[in-house]
């Protein structure tokens, strides 16, 4: 008699399962790395914004404390702020409304012209110092130590 060979399928994957499987997940960590590209393309873009709007708010707080009638004209400069470089032009304009005036601050990458935040505010006239609005020194004058 002869011995009885017995094939019995195994039970695990085929070749062909295998490499659909490994098609599948790398389909789906595709998608996940295009979706976590996207989250930190918009982050930057976010912080981006919002350091243009701090220096759009810095330039007009300036303009603020000069304590001067500003020009009606444009101005520009550069500032260095968070490691990178931007651009800043500042429009003064009329408002209609005598000592009232509108300025818009145009922020953009240095080397660039796409404006990333425009910000406007608005200057009044120029105050008088006094108690509420008074210059502060380093120095104490004799006699105000008590004060």
């Amino acid at each position: 008699m002869q011995a009885q060979r017995s094939f019995k399928t195994s039970g695990g994957f085929t070749l062909i399962e295998v490499m659909v499987a490994l098609v599948i997940a790398s389909m789906a960590l595709v998608a996940v790395m295009a979706s976590i590209s996207q989250m930190i393309d918009a982050g930057t873009a976010m912080r981006d914004r919002t350091y243009a709007a701090w220096i759009a708010h810095n330039k007009i707080t300036e303009m603020r404390l000069a304590n001067i009638e500003p020009e009606v004209d444009d101005t520009s400069g550069q500032v260095e702020f968070a490691d990178l470089d931007w651009n800043w032009t500042a429009t003064v304009s009329e408002t209609g409304i005598e000592f009232l005036y509108r300025v818009d601050v145009a922020v953009t990458f240095a080397g660039s012209d796409d404006i990333i935040r425009t910000v406007t505010g608005f200057i009044g006239e120029p105050t008088v110092i006094g108690e509420s609005n008074r210059i502060w020194s380093n120095t104490v004058q004799p006699n105000e130590s008590s004060r």
